[in-house]
């Protein structure tokens, strides 16, 4: 709101007889909250809204870890003892620990490639070691390592 006071001063009107203006302005009262729930209970509304979306994130990054712990570490390309990923160790024939009964043309390096077909080296290596030979005989029963 404006108002205008009308001032008269007499020690100017001497000079000039016409009265001065001056603005006024008026601040106006501010209303108090009347409607709706009192400002404690909007505070105490907020604060618990605040504290369930900080318990909603907090599950929802334990539902997270949970899930990613809970898959198999062949997804993250975890190996077997022979050096090959999860899955190709299930499609391999023979698997570490099985007893394999050497049939006529075998040889190390074969069986060592039905255990790990993509790096057979390293199988060859820890078969020889354990055999004592790089040589098989049919019939002879050879534990995979």
């Amino acid at each position: 709101m404006v108002a205008a006071e009308v001032l008269e001063i007499a020690e100017l009107e001497e000079f000039d007889p016409e009265p001065y203006l001056r603005l006024v302005t008026t601040r106006p009262t501010p209303q108090p909250f009347r409607h709706g729930p009192s400002l404690a209970r909007r505070r105490a509304a907020r604060v618990r809204a605040t504290q369930r979306r900080r318990r909603v994130v907090v599950g929802l990054v334990l539902m997270s870890a949970l899930t990613i712990l809970a898959l198999p570490g062949h997804v993250f390309g975890a190996t077997n003892s022979s050096g090959l990923s999860s899955d190709l160790a299930d499609s391999s024939v023979l698997a570490p620990g099985m007893d394999y009964v050497v049939q006529s043309g075998d040889s190390v390096s074969s069986i060592a490639k039905d255990v790990n077909p993509v790096d057979p080296s390293l199988v060859r290596a820890q078969l020889v070691h354990q055999l004592g030979s790089s040589v098989v005989v049919p019939g002879e029963h050879v534990l995979i390592p």
